[in-house]
C-alpha cells in the first residue's frame, strides 16, 4: 500500500483583487507578526527563498540582484565620490550590499522600522543580509520619517527602498519626506526611490514624480525588469540636489563595478531612462 503525495502548497500574491502571482513552496521557513506587518520566509521550488510582508513578495533569491543593482549603481555612479549612504527600508540587506561595492563609500546607515525584517533577513537570508555586518555598516531600527526630520550629518545618496506606499510605508511618499531628504542631502547629493509599476500604477508614479518635483525642482524615473514582480516593468524615482543628466553613469566606474554585477552595466542605465511611450503620456495626464 503507497502513502499519499502531501498536498502541494504555494504562496500566491494577489494585487487589487484582480491579478496574481504564485510559486510552489517546499517549505516555509519563518512566519511572525511584527507591531507593523506580517513578515514570512519560504524556500520554493523555482525562486530559491522568498520574503513577504503582508503577502506581498519583497524579495526572492533568483532575481534580487535585479531590484538592488538598480536602486544602489544608478545614483552612486552619478555622484563623483559618496561617502555617506543612507538606506530607509531595505531591512533585507541586499541594497546595503550594492552600495558598498562603491570603494568611496565609508559609512551606510540602514533606517529599517521593523526589526523583524532585519532579523528574519539575516538568519535566513544570508546571501542578502550579509552585509549588514560589515563594520562600515550602521543598523537603526527606527521610523526612517522622524530620521529623516531630525538633525544630522549629510549623506551623499539616499535609498529609499521602501514598500507599497501603504500602511508604514505610506510617508515616505508624501511631500514632507522628500523636503527632508534634500535637507539632509549634500550639495551633490541625490534620492532614489521604490516607485511602483506603470502598467497597474501609473498614477501613484505621476504622484510621486509630483511630490519630488515639489521638492527637488526636478525628477525623473527609470525602469528595470524584475522577474517576480506584478506587471515585470518596475520604476524608480530619481532626483539630484544640483542639477545633472541622470541618464549619464560615470562609464570608468561602471567599468570597474562589473566584475562584481549581475544586471547594472552602463548601458542598462542609460536605457533605464529611456520610458516607453505609454509611461510618457501617462506621467503628463492631468
Amino acid at each position: 500500500m503507497t502513502s499519499a503525495l502531501p498536498a502541494e502548497r504555494w504562496v500566491e500574491e494577489i494585487q487589487d483583487g484582480a491579478y496574481g502571482m504564485k510559486w510552489r513552496v517546499k517549505d516555509v521557513l519563518f512566519q511572525g507578526k511584527s507591531a507593523f506587518q506580517s513578515v514570512e520566509v519560504v524556500e520554493t521550488v523555482s525562486h530559491g527563498r522568498m520574503l513577504l510582508i503582508d503577502g506581498l513578495l519583497m524579495t526572492s533569491e533568483r532575481d534580487e540582484f535585479v531590484y538592488h543593482e538598480m536602486i544602489a549603481h544608478v545614483p552612486l555612479t552619478l555622484h563623483p565620490a559618496p561617502r555617506r549612504v543612507l538606506v530607509i527600508g531595505g531591512g533585507d540587506g541586499g541594497t546595503v550590499r550594492e552600495a558598498l561595492k562603491h570603494p568611496t563609500v565609508e559609512t551606510v546607515v540602514l533606517v529599517e522600522i521593523d526589526g523583524m525584517v532585519v532579523d528574519a533577513a539575516r538568519r535566513f537570508l544570508p546571501g542578502t543580509a550579509s552585509a549588514l555586518e560589515d563594520k562600515r555598516v550602521e543598523v537603526r531600527i527606527e521610523d526612517g520619517v522622524k530620521y529623516m526630520a531630525a538633525p544630522g550629518e549629510p549623506f551623499d545618496a539616499v535609498l529609499v527602498d521602501s514598500t507599497d506606499p501603504f500602511g508604514a510605508a505610506a510617508p515616505l511618499f508624501g511631500p514632507a519626506f522628500y523636503a527632508d531628504v534634500k535637507r539632509r542631502l549634500t550639495a551633490e547629493g541625490l534620492v532614489v526611490a521604490q516607485a511602483e509599476n506603470p502598467f497597474y500604477k501609473l498614477d501613484e508614479q505621476r504622484g510621486l514624480l509630483r511630490v519630488v518635483r515639489g521638492a527637488f525642482g526636478s525628477a525623473s524615473l527609470y525602469n528595470y525588469h524584475n522577474l517576480t514582480y506584478p506587471g515585470g516593468l518596475w520604476s524608480f524615482a530619481a532626483a539630484s540636489k544640483r542639477p545633472r543628466d541622470l541618464s549619464v553613469p560615470d562609464e570608468a566606474r561602471v567599468a570597474a563595478l562589473q566584475p562584481r554585477l549581475r544586471y547594472y552595466n552602463a548601458g542598462i542605465h542609460r536605457a533605464a531612462f529611456a520610458l516607453p511611450e505609454f509611461m510618457k503620456r501617462g506621467l503628463v495626464a492631468d
